[in-house]
């Protein structure tokens, strides 16, 4: 579950005061908004890489808003995908694995799982400054992936795609929806992109969230303030 409340952020002189909102926990929810309202800087303060000035964020009932993003449990993909591109495909899926440690035969075993499921075992020794968008945006998200974390933040994954690799990566991201494994965040302004994928669609508007289509999975029953407030999983 994402849990935001009352947060205050800024970036320059931009500024959004009391911004709250939930995801249930193993939503797809997708963030819509024009251009300019905020909503990379929402993800970014949600993952830590920018410090909140007030309120409160909760990720699966841990507060984190004070805590550094490898202490948050989440996996980021920016929009700008921001993999290691002197590393090989393989390298970059088991980074965040290695850094936690885990056993050789674990790495290998994580990282033809995240291949075969995302189409790169052709592509595991080569190295990730001559990939294509899509190749590198799957690679991005099978890194963010690796660890299993328990939310998963995407900033327009799909901008960058050219028409039929787009195609592919929005039937690997309703995989990922299916599987009700992680809560998500996922920033567009694609409206396709929001009614295929999202269990809840929000909009980001003037420092308030809205409602734009609750999931047929998920019971809304109020909005005040800009915040969502009585959300039961079914």
């Amino acid at each position: 579950m994402i849990v935001v409340e009352d947060l205050t952020l800024r970036q320059g002189a931009f500024t959004l005061r009391g911004l709250s909102f939930r995801i249930p926990t193993g939503a797809f929810g997708v963030l819509m908004g024009r251009t300019g309202s905020g909503k990379t800087t929402v993800l970014e303060v949600l993952a830590g890489v920018r410090h909140a000035i007030s309120g409160r964020i909760h990720l699966n009932g841990h507060d984190v808003t004070r805590l550094p993003p490898a202490a948050r449990n989440l996996g980021y993909v920016p929009q700008d995908a921001a993999i290691f591109r002197t590393m090989t495909v393989r390298e970059n899926l088991a980074f965040a694995l290695k850094i936690r440690r885990q056993t050789r035969n674990e790495i290998a075993d994580r990282v033809l799982e995240l291949a075969s499921w995302l189409g790169l075992e052709s592509i595991l020794d080569r190295k990730a400054v001559g990939l294509s968008g899509g190749e590198a945006q799957r690679v991005a998200l099978g890194r963010a992936l690796a660890f299993r974390p328990g939310v998963l933040l995407l900033d327009e994954p799909l901008s960058a795609v050219d028409e039929d690799r787009r195609e592919s990566l929005l039937s690997l991201l309703e995989s990922l929806r299916a599987t009700a494994a992680v809560t998500v965040l996922h920033v567009t302004h694609s409206r396709t992109e929001a009614e295929r994928l999202g269990d809840l669609v929000l909009r980001l508007d003037d420092g308030r969230v809205e409602v734009m289509m609750p999931g047929q999975e998920h019971h809304h029953t109020s909005i005040s303030s800009g915040s969502i407030t009585n959300w039961t999983p079914s």
